[in-house]
């Protein structure tokens, strides 16, 4: 795994030992990563604490008209695939299948699977994200983009499994692939003769008393909430085929998410809780991640914790467990935040306050200088093309083929196409140039640059000049940076983490390219380094010298 510069925050909201909880308290840690953020966000956000249940909802928009209350429901996107593991828990729980079993045993006879070098796909395989199949088919082109997967059919589903031809041995590696998580929502639902709305509502929702959680047939009293792009326009739902829905169809309230979550940590008692609690065992761990059935699993202060977001075309969703201390922590929200980030860093914060909630995303003013920087001709992995120019006071992205569209830039050091739900990440090389990475539709690709660019007059500091900068840099209570030198190189050191060495782009400017990290030094009115800011991956953080 590449190295990173994590960092943690200690902004204790509600750590004090012995106290509940409150309302207040959630809706402070919502605040803290929402206020004024510019995709104008709302937030449903349910904590379980030991069995103290705080719920809060909060709009990054003061003014915003959206009416959400406990009868409003949210598309969850992947979460649902963890009800789909439930499904499939049972089953094994039964004896009627095992982890261990091809696929092909849950499909229809006569289904064509791919194997690899006689390699067969697993059921365990399919759950955990290894089973070598495509995050989507190859060749699937969707009629509507702003609505996906509504128009795939049965034999979409079957010949495109059987056109897909394996890069390599099932197990080898981890890819995480929606089409693998239909395949199996598809063959539950043919299993069980009933499609997969039936099927939760029958095994999972009515047992855990989830009454206002539904795929397409809304319960009269639930008003589903309106879904947004990050740039706060309005966009369409996402639907699924009938068959498919467990791989991200769900619609709930958090309410019902709550009762969910319950179900997940035993204190919810149901026929399905048992098959809850075999999802959440680790069954895998290749390229640094751990799985269990559908949920990722990470270790927090030598605590076993479990997560799943979720994301469709105008939602974002958060499920959290940590058995260890009994608490949970959902959030619902009506945005697409998959180009931003996600919902993740605020919900381990609300899992452990000593976690940074992260900052809101608020509109600024890019430097001119980083603007004419990056103007120039580039292409993305996979293909295509894009120009940058500079017009005006703001930078303007043209790809192949398309129109001309002006970008906006936030506190984060993104871009972000004003018209549609994308964002451009400036990367600043070793040679002081820079190139960028290019997040859309949940896909990340990094750019390259068409032609040659001159390189970027660097300084060479000496070796005295860079005694200017050691020191350690506090950048929250739980974390710092510590820069030191051996002879003319200079190296930052995060806490509990290996040295990286730094170049020097120009005065006061460092990268650690490998980790897409800079580092800007501050001077005082004297000329002595005083602070320096961590800007890395959408975070930029302050610490000043000690």
């Amino acid at each position: 795994m590449r190295a990173l510069l994590f960092l943690v925050s200690t902004i204790m909201l509600y750590a004090t030992p012995g106290l509940a909880i409150s309302n207040d308290d959630v809706r402070a840690a919502l605040e803290l990563r929402f206020k004024g953020d510019r995709t104008g966000a709302c937030i449903a956000a349910g904590v379980i604490d030991a069995g103290t249940i705080a719920t809060a909802y909060y709009c990054a928009d003061p003014s915003s008209q959206r009416p959400y209350d406990d009868h409003t429901a949210f598309e969850i996107g992947s979460i649902s695939k963890t009800m789909t593991a439930a499904l499939l828990a049972e089953l094994i729980a039964r004896g009627e299948v095992a982890l261990s079993d091809p696929i092909a045993r849950l499909l229809p006879p006569g289904t064509h699977v791919p194997a690899f070098n006689g390699h067969d796909i697993t059921i365990g395989q399919i759950v955990t994200h290894m089973s070598g199949l495509p995050g989507i088919p190859a060749h699937y082109r969707p009629p509507d983009i702003n609505n996906p997967y509504a128009a795939v059919t049965e034999r979409d589903l079957l010949d495109a499994l059987a056109e897909t031809k394996l890069t390599r041995e099932p197990g080898a590696k981890w890819e995480y692939s929606n089409f693998a998580m239909m395949m199996l929502s598809y063959a539950l639902a043919k299993r069980a003769g009933k499609d997969s709305e039936t099927l939760l509502h029958e095994r999972l929702l009515v047992p855990l008393g989830m009454t206002e959680t539904y795929v397409a047939h809304r319960p009269a009293q639930v008003r589903a909430a309106q879904g947004h792009l990050p740039n706060t326009t309005p966009t369409s739902p996402w639907d699924f085929p009938p068959d498919m829905a467990g791989v991200g169809g769900v619609r709930a309230t958090l309410p019902d998410m709550l009762r969910y979550l319950e179900g997940q940590l035993g204190t919810r008692e149901s026929t399905i809780t048992p098959a809850l609690a075999q999802t959440q065992a680790q069954i895998a761990d290749v390229d640094g991640h751990r799985m269990g059935m559908n949920w990722s699993l990470f270790t927090r202060n030598g605590r076993t914790i479990i997560v799943h977001e979720g994301g469709t075309g105008g939602f974002s969703s958060y499920a959290g467990v940590d058995r260890a201390t009994k608490r949970a922590v959902v959030l619902l929200c009506d945005t697409a935040l998959t180009s931003t980030g996600g919902l993740g860093q605020l919900g381990t914060h609300l899992l452990d306050p000593s976690a940074s909630a992260g900052a809101p995303r608020v509109v600024a003013t890019a430097d001119a200088k980083l603007i004419d920087a990056l103007v120039g001709k580039y292409r993305l992995k996979g293909g295509l093309g894009m120009e940058l120019r500079h017009k005006g006071s703001s930078l303007t992205i043209q790809a192949d083929g398309q129109p001309e569209f002006e970008m906006g830039y936030d506190s984060a050091g993104d871009f972000y196409p004003r018209e549609f739900d994308a964002l451009l990440r400036p990367k600043r090389k070793a040679d002081g140039t820079y190139t960028f990475t290019w997040f859309q539709l949940g896909g990340v690709a990094d750019a390259e640059q068409i032609g040659t660019r001159p390189a970027a007059a660097k300084w060479s500091p000496s070796e005295d000049q860079l005694k200017d900068y050691i020191g350690n840099y506090p950048l929250t209570p739980g974390f710092a940076l510590r820069i030191f030198s051996t002879d003319t190189k200079l190296f930052v050191q995060g806490t509990n983490q290996r040295p990286l060495e730094l170049a020097s782009v120009e005065r006061d400017v460092f990268v650690a390219e490998s980790v897409a990290a800079e580092i800007d030094f501050e001077r005082d009115a004297n000329d002595k380094v005083v602070a320096l800011t961590l800007k890395q991956r959408g975070q930029v953080l302050k610490g000043e010298r000690r």
